[in-house]
Formats: C-alpha cells, structure tokens, sequence
C-alpha cells in the first residue's frame, strides 16, 4: 500500500470528525423562514377567530391573513449546515444572533414576551379599529403578565384592569411603576382591580429586584370598550406584527359587505391603537409566504420598503400603508379596480 492511500485512510476519521463539528458545533447566528398563514376572518378549532358582543356582525366572505416565520429560538443551536441552507434559499435569512436576542435570553423568556406583545397588539388593533369607526376610547392600564414567585402572583391576574395603586389613580402602565418605586420595598400597598364585574382590592408588598422595588407584574396600555372583540388566532403565534390585519378584520365584521370582496389579501404590521402602522422583522419571508399562498394583494408597513428590494413578489401586488386608514383606501380601491395605481415601496421612496 503506497504511503498516499495510507494517509488518505488515515485523514478519513480527522474528516468525519471535521464534518460532525461542522453539522453540531453551534454558530452565533439566527435563521428566517416564511411560516404557516391564518385567515383572521376564518375559525380556529371550528370558533370564529375574531368574536364580538354586543355589536352586530358581518361575515360576508373573503380573506385577511397574518403571514407568520420560522425563527430559531434562542436556545436551538444552529449548526452551518442549517446556516448554509438559509443562506442557499432565496426566501430564508439569517441574522447574527445579537441583532435578534438580548444576551443569555432564554426560551421561555421569549415566549412570554411574544404573548405579552401579542396581547398587546390585539388591544390596539380593536382601539384601532373602533377609532376607525368613529368610537370615543378611554384608556386604561391593564395586567398583561404575573411573574412566578413574585410578590403579585396569586393576587393579581391577566386580564386585572388597574384602578388605582395605594390610592393613586392611574391612567397609564409608567404610573403604576412610579407608585411602586416611591415607596420601600416591604411596605404594603392597596391596588384596586377590576376583575371581570368586579372591583377587588388586594395588599401587595414589593420586595427589591436589582436594587428597586418590584411586585413582579407587565401592565400595559388597555381601553374601556364599548363592547366585546376578541381575538384567537390559536397558539403559537405571538408578537405584534398582526396587529394591521387584525384591526382590518375587525373592521371588516363590524361593517356591512365584505372589504376584500371575497378576494384573498394578506399583510403584516405592527399597529398602535391611533391606527399607525409601525415595521416588523421578517418582511421579507411574511411576503414570500403570502405569494406561496395565493394571495393576490399584500399590506406591508412602508418603513419595511427599504428591506423588501430584490424579492420576488410573482403575481401578488405589494402595497405600502403608513396607517390603518391608508391600508382600508388602498384595499377599496383596489377591489374596485384591480389595476389601480397604489402605493407601493417604489412609489414611497
């Protein structure tokens, strides 16, 4: 045996090796990928996913759908053979892991937070969408997230709207920390709730978290409806990025005949509860996954136009919207004309 064969055979168990690092040694990078859609205007498990009391509805066809991706979690560790994927495939992404999640942030960590801004994202597509029809919305601050082990758990709940803190009323979420912190950790205060139909008053004494007092709760910005609308597009997907569509599909139910006229739209935006539509991550897989749906006309915050260069739209119309006002305008004109001049990332720069 010649001594090239024997140092061939001898360097294929260091390959191997080599090859196996390559596939699990973990990389300091986050990939993207288009993700499932949902009909907001559809059912989730047979239920209506946007339900409303109180007020007359209209289901009147047609389709609103939030586009959803697939991230790496911040505890899955990403080897290259998944990075070169990302990188081959021209509808994925990656992102160094820093520009994605805060050091040592853990799975749970980030799900809790992608529940609370979902929920929170939900509240402002329903003010958005009221205000929209012409609704008067006062404000109130509203427990979004009880941490365990921590001082409030047990005696204050998601859902508990906020009326007063130690006899302060509060009118929004930095008041009710500001309470909180002007008084020693151990001193007992009253909070007065609303708990459904009631008004319960409970005694919560902050211990010091990081040298401030902290009774461990998320509020968070509500409003006194007039009137029941919620929103249950099903587990596993949070965040605020549906926040547009929902408020277009609440809209839409609330009002006589269908917006889209039974076509397919989808889109994504943050919104806020005055209707202004904010960018999101991930746009360019939401619109990937909404021209593999089938969607013929997709809503896209205008701050996300710069980000959108280069990819592939197919037959699905990309329109930019600035607020809730704007994506309603461009959705009815459109329905009436297909081939309408609308606002698009080009016409935006």
């Amino acid at each position: 045996m010649s001594q090239r064969i024997k140092a061939g055979l001898a360097a294929v168990p260091l390959l191997a090796v080599m090859w196996v690092l390559v596939a699990v040694v973990p990389l300091p990078y986050v990939t993207y990928y288009p993700g499932p859609m949902v009909d907001v205007l559809g059912k989730n498990d047979g239920t209506p996913i946007v339900q409303v009391d109180g007020h007359e509805t209209f289901t009147d066809g047609g389709q609103l759908s939030l586009t959803t991706i697939y991230v790496d979690q911040p505890e899955r560790k990403v080897g290259l053979l998944r990075l070169m994927g990302a990188w081959i495939d021209p509808d994925a992404a990656v992102y160094p892991r820093s520009a994605v999640y805060a050091p040592d942030t853990t799975d749970a960590q980030d799900s809790e937070m992608s529940e609370i801004l979902m929920v929170s994202s939900q509240d402002a597509a329903v003010a958005a969408a009221l205000t929209e029809l012409g609704y008067d919305l006062p404000s109130v601050v509203q427990v979004f997230n009880v941490e365990e082990g921590m001082p409030a758990h047990d005696k204050l709940f998601f859902g508990d709207r906020i009326i007063s803190v130690d006899g302060v009323k509060v009118k929004d979420p930095q008041k009710v920390g500001d309470v909180v912190r002007s008084k020693p950790a151990g001193t007992p205060l009253d909070w007065v709730v609303e708990r459904g139909d009631e008004q319960v008053t409970v005694s919560i004494a902050a211990e010091e978290v990081d040298g401030e007092p902290r009774v461990g709760i998320t509020p968070g910005p509500s409003y006194d409806f007039p009137f029941s609308v919620r929103v249950d597009p099903g587990s596993g997907i949070g965040g605020p990025s549906a926040g547009l569509i929902f408020a277009m599909a609440i809209y839409d139910i609330l009002t006589p005949g269908s917006l889209t006229s039974g076509a397919e739209l989808a889109g994504t935006g943050e919104i806020t509860s005055a209707g202004v539509v904010r960018p999101i991550g991930g746009a360019q897989q939401k619109v990937a996954a909404a021209r593999d749906d089938g969607a013929e006309l997709f809503l896209v915050p205008d701050a996300n136009c710069d980000s959108l260069g280069g990819v592939d739209t197919g037959d699905m119309r990309l329109v930019s919207v600035k607020t809730l006002a704007d994506a309603l305008e461009s959705v009815q004109t459109w329905v009436e004309d297909p081939d309408a001049d609308l606002p698009s990332c080009e016409s935006s720069d």
